[in-house]
């Protein structure tokens, strides 16, 4: 719920401001070029959907 918020507010203020468009693009664009961030991005989006695993019982 809270990231649709976000999102939503986001859109808003790029509607009122039409410049801040540029500025969101470029951030990304930045952040986008850069592997570590993008793999790093992909792990966290990932992980609640890998299976746990357990240590073996001695």
């Amino acid at each position: 719920m809270m990231r649709w918020l976000i999102l939503g507010a986001l859109l808003g203020l790029l509607l009122l401001y039409p410049s801040l468009l540029a500025a969101v693009l470029t951030i990304a664009v930045a952040l986008l070029s850069k592997p570590l961030v993008v793999a790093f991005a992909a792990g966290l989006a990932a992980r609640p959907y890998l299976p746990r695993i357990r240590r073996w019982a001695r």
